[in-house]
């Protein structure tokens, strides 16, 4: 009897492992429909990374996170349709809201543990404020006649992060009206490529392209403005900005750097709760 009650047990443990709900946020977003979709898979433990893509590339949104309870901090991984990525925000603040909003987080700052080190999200209000590392633009990034080629205008400035390219043109038209050619982007060496300028109704405007990531535009992405923050600050000498990306779907951040951080706000929405049946 004592095996028997062993084994149901650990059926049930399988069974609770293998029943997995997945929540779609609107992030950076004041109501549905707006901001950047991402899905939320909170896990009991880390199944094998190849499921992880599989779901990832079944849901088909720019980002799926999934975090694990580590006790005073949650595990997060991210997963584009093509393959896991160092760092995401707006997947973030969806996993911030999802604790906040459905699973009951009683605190008001969680701590997350990811591939880009230690990110912190609280809340202000309806807001959710992103901690993430700064990360401080270099020169060069690639080659200036294949970026002109790729985006159609001539580049004013470029720089790079860790990850991508970062692409100064001249006006907000001039970067509503883009349409690249994601064939030739595809030949840079980056995981994407971040094109901005002095907004009109915002202090900054970006769009964001990752084609070899699966992503051609992603509306509204938090790490890049981790580039893009330091990036503006020193040519606008101020700390403090704020944000709107996007061409089709757009959103709005608020942007502060924070010596070697960068603050990231913005709301999020539940748009969907269901469960994954495999």
């Amino acid at each position: 009897m004592y095996f028997y009650i062993l084994y149901i047990l650990y059926i049930l443990y399988i069974i609770n492992i293998l029943k997995m709900t997945l929540y779609q946020i609107d992030a950076f977003a004041k109501s549905v429909f707006q901001g950047n979709p991402a899905a939320v898979v909170p896990l009991a433990e880390w199944l094998p990374d190849e499921l992880l893509q599989h779901i990832a590339a079944e849901n088909n949104l720019s980002e799926t996170a999934y975090f694990v309870d580590k006790g005073d901090h949650y595990h997060l991984r991210w997963f584009t349709p093509a393959k896991e990525v160092r760092l995401c925000g707006h997947a973030t603040l969806a996993s911030a809201h999802v604790l906040f909003e459905h699973l009951g987080y009683e605190g008001n700052e969680i701590r997350f543990q990811a591939l880009a080190g230690e990110l912190r999200v609280h809340k202000e209000g309806t807001r959710l404020v992103l901690d993430f590392p700064a990360d401080f633009p270099k020169p060069g990034g690639a080659d200036t006649e294949l970026i002109e080629r790729i985006l159609g205008v001539q580049p004013l400035d470029m720089c790079h992060g860790l990850d991508d390219i970062l692409v100064r043109i001249e006006s907000k038209a001039a970067l509503d009206g883009l349409q690249p050619d994601f064939a030739l982007m595809r030949q840079l060496d980056t995981r994407g490529l971040i094109v901005t300028t002095i907004g009109t109704d915002t202090d900054i405007a970006s769009r964001c392209f990752f084609p070899t990531y699966g992503i051609d535009e992603d509306p509204v992405t938090g790490s890049a403005h981790t580039l893009l923050t330091p990036y503006w600050a020193d040519i606008l000498g101020r700390n403090t900005l704020t944000a709107v990306q996007g061409g089709a779907r757009i959103g709005y951040l608020e942007c502060a750097l924070a010596g070697d951080r960068v603050n990231i706000s913005g709301e999020a929405k539940s748009y969907l709760v269901g469960e994954i049946c495999w």
